[in-house]
C-alpha cells in the first residue's frame, strides 16, 4: 500500500478514535457544578447555588450517600445535637428561605454568653448593647428539615441523587495531551458516569474528595470525647444565657434550648465520658450540677490575685465589670438522649485543586469549644457563592482556578486564626499548673474589663 495512502487511513482511525472518545465522554451527563456530601453544609451550598439569580440558570446535583429525609412532624422531644448559629449564618440561611422555616419550628435566641475558669473566680461575659441576640441554639434536625424543604422546592433547579456513592474520581489534567475530557469525570457505585466542571466536596472530616483530589491534612486528635444530653432545668426560666465553663478535663457548655430544657455539651476524656453515659440519670444529673457549681478544683492564692488585679483595674475603669450570673441548677435528663463522639482538629493544606474545592469538615475541623464547626462551614457557603456568582455573571468557566483561588485566600484568611486560637484555648485550659492556670486567670480578668476587646472579638465571632 503507498505510504500516502498509509498515513490518511492512520491519520482517520486515529480521528474516528478521537471522536469515539468524546462521543464515549459526552454519552455521560455534563453537570456545571456537583456537591459530594448532602450534610448540612452540602445542602446549603446548593440551596444558594439554586437560588441565586446568577446562578439559577446553572445545572447543580447534590449527592447524597443516605436516604431521602422525610420531615413530617416535629418531636416532642429535643435532639441531643444541636448547634449554635450566629447571626451571619442565620443571615446566608434567609438568603435563600430557610430561616424563616426554622423560625416557624424551633430555636432560641441567647443573648448572653458567660464563660468562667473552673480553678479561679477569672470569668469574662459577651453580650450585645440592647440584649440583642448573640446567636441561636438550633437542633441540627430542625437545620437539616428547613434546608430539605427549600432543597424540594428548587428541584427544577437542583437534582438530588439520593443513595448515592462515588468511587472514583477523574481530574481533567489527562485532557492537555488530548485525553480524556476537560472535566471532572465521576464514577458511581452504581456505574454511572457523570461530568462536572466543577465538584465540591462537602463530604465531611473523611472526605473522599479531598483524598482523591490528593489534598493533605494536618490532623491530630484531642483524645477527649464530647458527652451531649437534653437537660431538664430544675424550674423553669428565661433561659436566655449561653454558660461555659473550662473544666481541668475539658470545658462543658449549658446551651439554652427552651424555657425548661438545656443541650449539654461536655468535653472531657474517654474513660471519664464512658463513666457518665453508663451513669444512672440521678448521678448523671448530680455530676453535672458539680461540674458546673462545684469549686473543689479552686485555689486561694490565684483567686486573691485576681481580686487585685481586678481592685487594680476598676480603680483605672471606674465603670466596672458585668455582674457574675449562677447557671440554672439541673433536675433530669432525657431519656436516651446521651451520646459521645470523638474530637480533634484537621485542617486541609488546600481549599483548591483544578476543578476541585473543599467546604465544611472536608476543610476544616475544630474543637467544639466555641461553637464555631457548622458557622465555618456556612461562612465557606457565602464566600464560595459570592465568588462563583461574580465568574458567572462576567460569563466565566465556573470551575476556573482564579476565582477559586480567592475563595480560598478569603477563606484562610478567616479560618486559620480562628483555629488557632481555639486549639490555644483547649490547650490552655486542659491543665491545672498554677502558673498557666495564674496567666489565663489574669488575662480573662483583663479582657472582661475591656470593652473594645471584647466587642473585636463578639465581631469576629458572629460572622
Amino acid at each position: 500500500m503507498p505510504l500516502p495512502v498509509c498515513h490518511n487511513l492512520l491519520s482517520r482511525i486515529q480521528g474516528m478514535s478521537q471522536c469515539h472518545r468524546l462521543l464515549s465522554s459526552s454519552s455521560s451527563t455534563l453537570y456545571d457544578v456537583v456537591i459530594s456530601g448532602g450534610g448540612m453544609v452540602g445542602t446549603a451550598m446548593a440551596c444558594a447555588l439554586g437560588s441565586h439569580p446568577h446562578l439559577q440558570h446553572k445545572k447543580i446535583l447534590l449527592m447524597e450517600a443516605g436516604h431521602r429525609k422525610v420531615h413530617d412532624h416535629l418531636p416532642d422531644q429535643f435532639s441531643n445535637r444541636v448547634s449554635s448559629i450566629t447571626p451571619g449564618s442565620a443571615t446566608l440561611l434567609a438568603s435563600f428561605g430557610a430561616w424563616d422555616d426554622i423560625c416557624a419550628m424551633r430555636l432560641k435566641a441567647y443573648k448572653r454568653l458567660q464563660v468562667w475558669d473552673a480553678c479561679s473566680d477569672a470569668l469574662i461575659t459577651f453580650d450585645k448593647e440592647g440584649l440583642e441576640d448573640m446567636g441561636y441554639i438550633i437542633e441540627n434536625d430542625v437545620i437539616t428539615a428547613a434546608l430539605t424543604k427549600q432543597l424540594n422546592a428548587m428541584s427544577d433547579r437542583i437534582e438530588v441523587l439520593y443513595r448515592s456513592r462515588a468511587v472514583a474520581n477523574r481530574w481533567p489534567s489527562a485532557y492537555l495531551n488530548n485525553e480524556g475530557s476537560p472535566w471532572v469525570q465521576i464514577e458511581m457505585a452504581d456505574g454511572r458516569k457523570l461530568q462536572t466542571k466543577l465538584l465540591i466536596g462537602a463530604d465531611g472530616q473523611n472526605s473522599m474528595v479531598r483524598s482523591a483530589a490528593g489534598i493533605n491534612t494536618i490532623k491530630w486528635n484531642y483524645n477527649h470525647m464530647a458527652v451531649v444530653a437534653t437537660l431538664l432545668l430544675s424550674e423553669p426560666t428565661e433561659n436566655n444565657v449561653a454558660w461555659q465553663r473550662f473544666l481541668p478535663s475539658g470545658p462543658i457548655a449549658l446551651l439554652p434550648l427552651s424555657d425548661t430544657c438545656s443541650s449539654l455539651v461536655w468535653s472531657t476524656s474517654p474513660e471519664h465520658a464512658n463513666e457518665l453515659l453508663k451513669m444512672d440519670p440521678e448521678s448523671f444529673v448530680d455530676a453535672v450540677n458539680s461540674a458546673f457549681w462545684s469549686s473543689e478544683h479552686h485555689s486561694d492564692f490565684i483567686s486573691t490575685a485576681g481580686s487585685v488585679l481586678r481592685s487594680a483595674m476598676s480603680f483605672l475603669m471606674p465603670s466596672g465589670s458585668p455582674i457574675r450570673q449562677l447557671p440554672p441548677s439541673v433536675s433530669g435528663v432525657a431519656e436516651r438522649s446521651r451520646a459521645a463522639f470523638p474530637l480533634g482538629l484537621g485542617h486541609a493544606t488546600e481549599y483548591v485543586r483544578q476543578r476541585v474545592v473543599l467546604i465544611g469538615d472536608a476543610a476544616h475541623r475544630v474543637h467544639p469549644l466555641a461553637g464555631q464547626g457548622v458557622n465555618m462551614g456556612f461562612g465557606d457557603v457565602a464566600s464560595l457563592v459570592h465568588h462563583l456568582s461574580r465568574a458567572a455573571f462576567d460569563g466565566k468557566d465556573l470551575g476556573c482556578t482564579s476565582q477559586l483561588l480567592a475563595y480560598e485566600t478569603d477563606r484562610q484568611r478567616q479560618i486559620l486564626p480562628l483555629m488557632a486560637a481555639i486549639d490555644v484555648l483547649k490547650r490552655l485550659y486542659n491543665t491545672k499548673q498554677p502558673p498557666i492556670v495564674l496567666l489565663r486567670s489574669l488575662g480573662l480578668h483583663a479582657t472582661n474589663i475591656l470593652p473594645p476587646l471584647k466587642e473585636q472579638i463578639m465581631a469576629f465571632a458572629s460572622k
